[in-house]
């Protein structure tokens, strides 16, 4: 497995179209090429990613008990 470094992170910059090197700051982060503010996946690979993860979302309801029939007194 790879470990991240600050160097070969990248998050999508709307201005530049394109993943980018950015600066951290406390509330947002900064595109190095063009100054704009960064997000972290474009809107493609967002909607991509929240297909995927309401797929896997407990539908709810109650887990079967493990003991039934038993008594627990």
């Amino acid at each position: 497995m790879e470990r991240p470094d600050y160097y070969s992170d990248k998050k999508f910059c709307d201005n530049c179209n394109d993943y980018v090197n950015y600066l951290m700051g406390l509330d947002t982060s900064w595109c190095v090429s063009c100054g704009e503010r960064v997000r972290l996946y474009s809107p493609d690979d967002w909607d991509h990613f929240r297909e995927h993860l309401d797929a896997r979302k407990n539908r709810g309801g109650r887990r079967p008990r493990k003991n039934k029939g038993k008594e627990s007194a």
